[in-house]
């Protein structure tokens, strides 16, 4: 199948746009190749620290220099479901790599944070900025030049982002992300949000709401609905840093076991070949990847986070990039907040293989890329299984098992991906508009200003927001407090668009991946603690949100709007947290998506 012309167009406008930054970037990693050769240019006692505490077979793969040494980075802690699975990684992957006459070490953690429990309290503001610790973390695991390639133990919201950046700094050595898998089902997402809701109106007790969420959250492994967690997942597979098939494989289960050995067996393959992570993450994987975000309609917090990627790559993607390729991608799954169906009925239905097969025949994505099973992209229209304790391949299923959850190039829900791109006289923003009804699309409402979503909360709870109303939250941005999720205005939100009236969000904040249900024009930027048009919004302002039109406007002249005072940033507790975001703060300056503190602003615009 020729390719899809807006793919090759936009492929090739990324290339041109990126040449200097790919080329010095490329230059860097031909440097670090030539220059840090391993363990056969280190000193005897540096030598002897990386072996002193390896087992005695170890300790002879590692003197015989030719033996791939493999790097696990991993983010694991047992308070995060998602990374408890990790506990037992290292001991299968040292074992496999033995197999395979190899080794393998813990080169590092890296922290790993969770947003469900920070979601609306003071350090959700640590979150975006965790990202780039997350980053800095696997460059100092990687740092020992004792290591041949690298295993990437990671599956939440930031840490995949930060993890693939880090590896990217050592992008002469081929890297292979193993992920834990989804918890199995639980409470139905819808039902959840419903209780959310009932609790937020006072319908229901907090120890109602609490059971519930625990029915919801009730095991090992990466919450189920379609937010930033499982999209990650998405991504590793749809840029071939993932088996196969990986991504929704249940924790605890012989296909997880087999396929973290089997990933296991691929880095030490990569490395013996002279694989590179820089070869494999070209301008064509990180539209692939923009591509899977659209047509499963990811999380829109990959709108900075593919940014941030790319740009330590080399390549400087845009949102006018993901713009123009929403154009052309449809949409061919629904899952919670999408609809009804959590990723493990994703996962039955055909999942992501059924997507990709789907996607490369109807040119819309890029085939020949590299990935870590080797040339092309046709390997993942395969899925994972057993057969008896042999882990084995088979062709995804020939149509969808469940159209409600996923279908065909031919059938799809939508023509256009799932995100889209806002630009007016407020700026430019973000909408996840595969989550809404067509008769969302368009709000027009006056605005109520608030400077925190506490505000905003209060605000509901004393009846104020109970008319068609579009919230403005803003000094929610990178610079003024980190850039949170604002997620806790969600259940308000949803109760007042239930009760019937127009109701959107707009803010330089961001949401999370699992929010969506209202209209919610997110990442405004300029922000405006750094004199954004949002700071200069007042009560009462007719705003529009039109996700059909593309548009996003505060109905006050350029002459009046630029009469006003620039409204001051609310007073904030100097929380050791907060402290730390100074430098974060310093670094983002003005740019507006994506910003990276190490591997510089990537301006998005």
């Amino acid at each position: 199948m020729a390719i899809h012309p807006t793919l090759e167009a936009v492929t090739e406008r990324l290339r041109t746009r990126s040449r200097d930054t790919r080329l010095a970037y490329l230059a860097g990693i031909d440097l670090a190749r030539r220059t840090q050769p391993g363990r056969a240019a280190l000193g005897c006692a540096n030598l002897a620290h990386a072996m002193a505490a390896a087992p005695a077979d170890d300790r002879l793969k590692l003197r015989a220099e030719h033996n791939p040494n493999l790097a696990i980075v991993s983010a694991y802690n047992d308070m995060l479901s998602a990374h408890q699975p990790f506990a037992i990684f290292p001991d299968i992957i040292k074992a496999a790599a033995r197999a395979h006459g190899a080794s393998a070490q813990v080169a590092g953690g890296v922290p790993a944070m969770c947003d469900g429990i920070t979601q609306g309290y003071a350090g959700m503001e640590l979150s975006l900025f965790s990202r780039d610790i997350i980053a800095l973390a696997t460059l100092v695991a990687l740092s020992h030049q004792v290591f041949d390639a690298g295993i990437f133990l990671g599956v939440c919201d930031k840490i995949v982002p930060g993890l693939v950046m880090g590896a990217l700094g050592f992008g002469h050595m081929p890297a292979v992300f193993a992920p834990a898998g989804p918890m199995p089902s639980g409470l139905p997402n819808d039902e959840k949000s419903l209780i959310r809701q009932q609790y937020a109106a006072g319908e229901v007790s907090r120890e109602q709401l609490l059971d519930a969420e625990l029915s919801a959250y009730h095991g090992a492994g990466t919450c189920t609905f379609y937010g930033t967690a499982n999209s990650n997942q998405m991504l590793m597979e749809f840029m071939g840093l993932h088996l196969p098939g990986a991504s929704f494989v249940n924790p605890g289960t012989p296909l997880r076991h087999a396929l973290t050995q089997a990933a296991t067996a691929r880095a030490v393959a990569l490395a013996h070949n002279g694989a590179t992570l820089a070869a494999m993450l070209d301008e064509r994987a990180i539209i692939n990847g923009v591509v899977g975000l659209l047509a499963t309609g990811g999380s829109t917090n990959h709108t900075l986070h593919l940014v941030a990627m790319a740009r330590a790559a080399g390549l400087l993607l845009t949102w006018q990039d993901i713009a123009d390729l929403s154009e052309a991608v449809p949409l061919l799954s629904r899952i919670y907040p999408n609809g009804s169906a959590d990723v493990n009925q994703f996962q039955a239905a055909g999942g992501l293989n059924f997507v990709i097969r789907e996607l490369l025949a109807g040119g819309l994505l890029h085939a020949g890329v590299d990935t870590v099973m080797g040339a092309g992209l046709d390997a993942y229209t395969q899925e994972a299984g057993l057969q008896g304790d042999t882990l084995c391949w088979r062709p995804a299923p020939q149509a969808s098992l469940d159209e409600s959850i996923v279908r065909p190039l031919s059938n799809p829900f939508a023509p256009e991906g799932g995100l889209r791109v806002l630009r007016g006289n407020l700026g430019q923003a973000v909408v996840k508009s595969s989550a809404l009804k067509p008769e969302q699309h368009r709000v027009r409402a006056p605005a109520r200003v608030f400077a925190s979503q506490e505000e905003a909360q209060a605000a509901f709870k004393a009846g104020e927001l109970t008319r068609d109303v579009v919230v403005v939250v803003r000094f929610q941005g990178p610079r003024a407090n980190g850039m949170p999720e604002l997620h806790k205005l969600m259940p308000m939100l949803g109760l007042l668009q239930d009760r019937g009236h127009r109701v959107a969000l707009v803010t330089d904040g961001r949401m999370s991946g699992a929010s969506g249900k209202v209209p919610a024009a997110i990442h405004v930027s300029p922000e405006a603690i750094a004199g954004g048009p949002l700071s200069r919004v007042r009560d009462g302002d007719m705003v529009e949100l039109d996700a059909t039109t593309h548009r996003l406007n505060c109905e006050v002249s350029d002459e009046d709007m630029a009469r006003r005072e620039v409204a001051p940033p609310p007073e904030r507790a100097l929380d050791p947290w907060r402290n730390m975001l100074g430098l974060f703060r310093h670094h983002v300056g003005t740019a507006p998506l994506g910003a990276s503190v190490l591997f510089g602003n990537a301006d998005a615009s």
